[in-house]
């Protein structure tokens, strides 16, 4: 068996990029749904979303803004991108986001981007269970971000999201910090990818005095490539989430039927929690989704069962002009 070789600088930053993950992993994790802002953990985009969220080492289009902030360093025009997701419990989220290259050469670029959460209406009762009307709640996204190239095959990013949740009456506010990596093999078919995702603070609780608690931090690491010969990509990520167990993520997408991309996906998140003893189960952690390119667009969908919790479905519209 022949096994690929890194060089050794390449070979350092990789296991420089994978410590957190291995020093964090372990069997049970107390810190579950301990964390504020949760709705951070949504995805959002439909492609990395087919592919059951191995992006991190994809990372080449608009959905990196949300997975790696480094991915698109590159893009030599300004880019649009809009989502929409019907989740379950009849949530809806979608977002907006503009990225403008900085250089001549394509090495350096920056984004916006806002998103928002609606809960949609919940009934309100008195302390005999009577029903007394509804409520609601919305989260509301706002981040700027920066990309670079450092040489032909290193680019980085990061993010700055401020945060806003509100629940009836009660706010509350944050900020965030997206950190991510991507290096390119010499192969020109092969990927590594790194991010941190959430890293800062509750600033202000729902009522005054209340505890702060800490973002839903994730590490998240992976690997892309196209096997010689065959008429698709391979994706893997290994997500680590401080509120929770580590779990991984398999994508497959097309790259010879363009303009159609079908794709196809797995984690184990969603056959580890979603699972309720129905005869749907096996569907849960499975995704799958399409993309068609259009002029200078493409529009993407992704569908993922949630067994008995229900189905999302996601609809992406990303171009460049």
């Amino acid at each position: 068996m022949k096994f690929m070789k890194l060089p050794l600088p390449t070979a350092v930053i990789v296991s420089i990029l994978l410590l957190p993950v291995v020093l964090l992993a372990g069997p049970d994790n107390k810190n579950v749904g301990t964390r504020a802002f949760n709705f951070l953990k949504i995805e959002t985009s439909a492609r990395p979303v087919a592919m059951g969220g191995a992006y991190t080492a994809v990372a080449d289009d608009e959905a990196s803004i949300f997975y790696n902030p480094s991915g698109y360093a590159g893009f030599e025009t300004r880019r649009i991108s809009f989502g929409y997701v019907n989740n379950i419990f009849e949530m809806q989220t979608g977002y907006v986001a503009f990225i403008q290259p900085l250089s001549y050469r394509a090495d350096k670029a920056f984004s916006i981007y806002l998103s928002y959460l609606n809960y949609g209406d919940f009934t309100r009762t008195n302390n005999l269970g009577e029903d007394i009307g509804t409520f609601s709640g919305s989260d509301i996204l706002f981040g700027a971000g920066y990309a670079m190239k450092v040489g032909p095959q290193m680019q980085f990013g990061g993010a700055l999201k401020l945060i806003y949740e509100k629940i009836e009456d009660y706010s509350s506010h944050g900020f965030a910090v997206d950190l991510g990596a991507r290096y390119d093999l010499t192969d020109e078919r092969t990927r590594l990818g790194f991010a941190i995702q959430n890293l800062g603070t509750q600033l202000s609780g729902f009522t005054e005095g209340a505890d702060k608690d800490p973002l839903p931090l994730r590490f998240r690491a992976g690997a892309s490539h196209i096997p010689k010969g065959l008429p698709f990509m391979v994706a893997f990520d290994g997500i680590l989430p401080t509120d929770n167990d580590i779990y991984f993520a398999i994508g497959a997408e097309t790259v010879e039927l363009r303009p159609l991309f079908l794709r196809l996906g797995w984690n184990s998140f969603g056959s580890d929690n979603y699972e309720t003893g129905a005869s749907n189960d096996w569907m849960s952690g499975f995704s799958a989704g399409a993309g068609f390119e259009f002029s200078r667009f493409q529009i993407s969908y992704a569908v993922s069962p949630q067994a008995d919790l229900g189905t999302s479905h996601r609809i992406t519209l990303n171009g460049g002009f």
